[in-house]
């Protein structure tokens, strides 16, 4: 199995994480990268695997360096660090002297389980296995990641925006390689995204969990929101842990009230439509060279976050209204279907805890 063959500093809590920082199905792919989450930190792996000639590791030496972090937003700057590092560990096992230099130089104070700092540093491992090695199957940088999340979802985004603004547990299933499955959840926690002051401080967090195994159901049973992805497929038959499961470009739920969520309508296209054209403004002022400054992340971001607060101000002021009465108008003024986008509406409404009168169904408002 897995083991924890070197960290610093030495006396930190690494419960699991050799099994975080590998896939379950690592040995059939020669390299790899995974996000995970531990305890209150946030994790950053490269895995690489090489064939040798020896007997006691079965053919392929197998090993991840990984490194801790409080923040997962910066940990991408240090992958190609740890992508030297891991090759370097496989050539020449047992030399730890750039890993400790590294570490000298990052470590830092980490919040202990009170959230208050403690004397633990920022934390480097490195987990090692033995099996097999498979050909090797290539990630693309951090950088594309918002366009490859566009490009391989299609429309279906505006499904996976819905169960995100409604803070819905979001299971991804993926056979390795993992590291482009992890940005995916990153997308999918962006889609989320509200800049409005005092909304719903009652409403879970969406949180990125990134990569997560079997070691991790007992925590899963306890979260009420989580974006994840997992290579195992045992996750699906587990229906209690997860709201929307997400196989490819499949994207499913298993609560019949959840369902009308899945249907695409006038509405998504429109949206869909609307964030194909600026990214191709986009590209075309990339390309004739008067705009350096923007890119697609930022623009990704900002289409949703101007979506997502156009809504809630509009909820808010009709809760703050005399009436307090919605209307067909001000669904589609929020940029929503009002037949189609009603059961959202409605389940928004409820988990935020917007005080407002649905009138969508009276056929003077329609």
């Amino acid at each position: 199995g897995n083991m924890v063959e070197w960290c610093l500093p030495q006396d930190i809590d690494l419960e699991g994480v050799e099994f975080k920082s590998m896939a379950s199905g690592s040995h059939k792919i020669q390299s790899d990268f995974i996000y995970f989450r531990k305890g209150l930190c946030f994790g950053l792996a490269c895995f690489a695997n090489m064939p040798v000639e020896s007997e006691l590791e079965r053919g392929a030496r197998m090993k991840s360096v990984g490194i801790l972090s409080p923040s997962y937003t910066l940990l991408y700057r240090y992958m190609h660090f740890l992508e030297n590092q891991v090759r370097h560990q496989l050539e020449m096992p047992g030399h730890y002297s750039h890993l400790e230099a590294f570490y000298d130089d990052k470590k830092g104070v980490l919040p202990d389980s009170k959230g208050t700092p403690s004397s633990q540093q920022a934390v480097h491992w490195l987990p090692s296995i033995h099996r097999y090695m498979y050909p090797e199957m290539k990630i693309t940088h951090p950088a594309g990641c918002m366009s490859q999340f566009i490009k391989f979802f299609g429309e279906q985004i505006l499904v996976l925006w819905k169960f995100a603004l409604l803070r819905k547990r979001i299971l991804i299933f993926s056979p390795p390689p993992v590291g482009v499955v992890c940005y995916r959840v990153y997308c999918c926690c962006c889609l989320a995204n509200v800049s409005l002051p005092g909304l719903g401080g009652a409403v879970p967090e969406s949180k990125p969990f990134f990569y997560v195994n079997v070691a991790d159901i007992e925590m899963l049973e306890t979260e009420v929101s989580y974006v994840a992805c997992t290579t195992e497929k045992i996750f699906e038959q587990k229906r209690d842990l997860y709201d929307v499961y997400v196989d490819n470009q499949n994207v499913k739920t298993h609560h019949e009230h959840l369902q009308p969520l899945l249907k695409i309508n006038n509405a998504d296209k429109e949206k869909y439509r609307r964030l194909n054209d600026q990214r191709q403004m986009l590209m075309y002022s990339q390309e004739v060279g008067e705009d350096c400054s923007s890119c697609e992340e930022d623009l990704f971001i900002l289409f949703f976050m101007e979506q997502n607060n156009r809504i809630f101000q509009t909820l808010m002021e009709v809760s703050a209204s005399q009436d307090k009465t919605l209307t067909a108008d001000h669904a589609r003024g929020m940029g929503l279907d009002p037949q189609g986008d009603r059961s959202f509406l409605m389940d928004l409404l409820e988990v935020y805890g917007i005080d407002v009168m649905l009138v969508i169904d009276n056929p003077c408002c329609t």
